[in-house]
């Protein structure tokens, strides 16, 4: 009997798995490079945007960039935007030397980075320090 419900088990389990094979057309949008790598400790404090470009397509009027902390916070330079490649947002920033920044691209909460079918995109925590 036990035999007969391992089977039983591993077979809805294969069955449940390719239920939701995932596809480049159903995952979320992922941050794929930044001009900044998170985790770095020597940005250039003169670095003047950040730009991040994502997996798929993105909708160029949607996007959370959203801060840590206040301390942590860079000054924002205008609104972000988007290269014609509707991939790669831009955002400008004024950085001080000798500090650490933290800020969101989507979270938990703000989730409005999101490709042409709505989809937001997975939440992506930029850390990084400046020289000086």
């Amino acid at each position: 009997m036990n035999r007969l419900i391992f089977a039983l088990f591993c077979a809805v389990a294969v069955v449940a798995a390719h239920a939701d094979d995932i596809t480049l057309e159903s995952a979320p949008p992922v941050i794929v490079k930044s001009t900044i790598l998170a985790g770095s400790d020597n940005v250039d404090p003169a670095t003047n945007e950040i730009r991040v470009t994502f997996s798929k397509d993105m909708t160029t009027n949607s996007y959370s960039v959203s801060t840590h902390s206040p301390e942590s916070a860079p000054e924002f330079s205008g609104k972000p935007r988007y290269l014609d490649d509707k991939r790669t947002c831009v955002i400008s920033v004024k950085l001080q030397p000798g500090k650490t920044y933290a800020l969101w691209l989507n979270s938990n909460k703000f989730r409005n980075f999101k490709d042409t079918n709505g989809q937001p995109a997975l939440p992506y925590l930029l850390v990084f320090r400046t020289k000086g």
